[in-house]
């Protein structure tokens, strides 16, 4: 059988295509992150292209990224059509980038996890070649050097590099 992409679902269907409880369905619903309309029995309907952003949203939560970063992706997607497959590789450009930064920090934390975690602190012994004279308290309180780089001023030290 031929499904077109207009087909409707229903909320029971969507659930069952998808694994996602109804009331997360309607969480996201009135997030703005999938859409719906009513059929004359005021059920809720889901265009069939909403089954992949609700996948994008299974695999968002798995990644720990936000609804909010989610859901400013999604805004640039059509909602009462399908996306194109453009609209699509906008998206997946946008999101590739974000994942390549979120890498940079998680493997700039795995570095510093085997000596220190670059809170300026001067507890640990390395702490004294790793942030010699606490020159990491001039960029800002916390893990200043574990943080997004757009937040954080570069310290003396790190242009002697």
């Amino acid at each position: 059988m031929q499904v077109s992409s207009t087909d409707h679902l229903t909320i029971g269907e969507v659930t069952r295509r998808t694994g996602v409880p109804a009331s997360a369905l309607h969480f996201y619903e009135r997030k703005g992150l999938i859409f719906t309309t009513r059929n004359g029995g005021n059920q809720r309907i889901y265009e069939r292209h909403m089954l992949r952003r609700i996948s994008l949203i299974i695999v968002a939560k798995r990644l720990g990224i936000p609804l909010a970063d989610l859901a400013a992706a999604f805004a640039t997607l059509p909602g009462d059509h399908a996306p194109t497959q453009e609209d699509w590789q906008r998206v997946s450009r946008t999101w590739k980038r974000q994942l390549q930064e979120r890498r940079q920090i998680l493997e700039n934390l795995e570095h510093e996890l085997t000596g220190c975690i670059g809170c300026g602190c001067l507890s640990m012994k390395a702490c004294a070649l790793l942030n010699p004279y606490d020159t990491l308290q001039e960029d800002g309180p916390g893990p200043v050097r574990l943080q997004d780089p757009p937040r954080r001023k570069p310290s003396r030290r790190a242009t002697r590099r």
